[in-house]
């Protein structure tokens, strides 16, 4: 079963190729990796795997 989750708003994070926002979560099951669904800043959109995608730094939040 796979389900989807628009994030909203959506969560900046930090990809491979730099900072996005991510917009959607896909998720395909047990035995698969949630999918990020990110808007780079360049405005190209690229999808993820889970371990390739980490929150944003955030002092607020204690993400340092």
């Amino acid at each position: 079963m796979k389900t989807m989750l628009q994030l909203d708003p959506p969560i900046p994070v930090v990809t491979p190729l730099g900072k996005a926002l991510a917009h959607v979560v896909i998720d395909y099951g047990a035995e698969h990796d949630l999918l990020w669904v990110c808007f780079l800043q360049n405005g190209e959109i690229w999808t993820y795997r889970n371990q390739d995608v980490r929150a944003e730094k955030n002092v607020t939040f204690g993400r340092l």
